[in-house]
């Protein structure tokens, strides 16, 4: 017998499930009878329905316990995710009986956390705080594919240096930011009021992760003057790179406003490149601005407020 879809779902039952990954996480039905207090000829009733249901066997009943078919590995993965979703289901809607009105999934760059956001998103949750806002760091090109996939209600990062297949993404100007390249101290570069950074390239480099919008800018622009970019170690974050800098590995690129506030990373000086894709625009994104939920909306609104004037608050990216 073929089950519709809908059949399925009215007759497969959450407690059924929950007692079958009981009994395969116990390795028979009677520890995991034990384990959900609950009579051991219940559970195998329950078993015995679900196989009749399924129309397929989903377990080998021994001496010793239970061994998993084919067919019952595959619906153990299955009910475990299921039945994990329902729990981060149970979380999220007692956050509303607690008082949460809303949910707010943000993903954003390093460069716009370090930045701009810890004082943004104070200044937002202080005035509403009945509103929970989930802030993830992520590589502007997976900040992109996160919200182009749902897994975020709200991007913010450097849109220009994505290319992303698929449906275009709404965009609205949030901040702006400058590259320097930081040096230690007693560095040759270090006296220059600023630099080309094709004039860097004599030197070891510290980088960043090699899909981060700097490492990719850098990138086009050494292919740009036919050079290598000298790279001496890759690093995961700001910090690390102001260290590796400071201790003499080579220098980097990195926000001003980053280096700024992590002034106290050792004797370095940061040293304002020349070039025009030193400038950047950190924008906001979204699949539909206007659908958003009410809480979302209300975030963009706050945040977009710090936008600097720009030409048009509202176009679509080629994501």
């Amino acid at each position: 017998m073929k089950l519709t879809e809908r059949s399925f779902a009215r007759r497969i039952d959450l407690t059924s499930l929950q007692l079958f990954v009981a009994v395969c996480e116990a390795g028979s039905i009677g520890k995991a009878a034990e384990r959900e207090f609950i009579a051991p000829s219940a559970v195998s009733k329950r078993l015995s329905d679900l196989e009749a249901a399924l129309d397929t066997a989903l377990l080998y009943r021994h001496a010793r316990g239970v061994d998993l078919t084919p067919a019952g590995q595959s619906l153990l993965h299955h009910a475990r995710s299921l039945l994990f979703g329902l729990e981060k289901m149970q979380g999220e809607l007692s956050e509303y009986a607690d008082g949460v009105r809303g949910h707010v999934r943000v993903h954003a760059s390093i460069s716009a956390i370090v930045q701009f956001l810890p004082e943004d998103l104070g200044t937002f949750v202080r005035r509403h705080p009945e509103v929970k806002v989930d802030l993830e760091e992520h590589l502007s090109s997976e900040v992109m594919r996160a919200v182009q996939e749902g897994a975020a209600d709200l991007g913010i990062c450097n849109v220009s240096a994505v290319t992303l297949s698929g449906a275009a993404l709404q965009r609205r100007p949030y901040r702006t930011d400058r590259l320097v390249l930081v040096v230690p101290a007693t560095h040759a570069l270090a006296g220059l009021p600023a630099v080309a950074f094709a004039d860097t390239l004599d030197f070891d480099h510290v980088g960043l992760h090699a899909n981060s919008s700097i490492a990719l800018a850098s990138q086009q622009a050494a292919a740009a003057v036919a050079r290598p970019i000298r790279l001496r170690i890759r690093v995961t974050g700001l910090d690390a790179m102001c260290r590796m800098i400071d201790n003499g590995l080579g220098v980097g690129v990195m926000p001003e406003r980053a280096f700024t506030l992590m002034s106290g990373a050792g004797a370095l000086r940061a040293v304002p490149l020349t070039d025009a894709w030193a400038t950047r625009a950190i924008e906001l994104v979204a699949r539909d601005f206007d659908t958003l939920p009410v809480t979302a909306r209300a975030l963009v609104d706050h945040l977009h407020a710090h936008a600097a004037p720009a030409p048009s608050a509202e176009s679509s990216a080629a994501a």
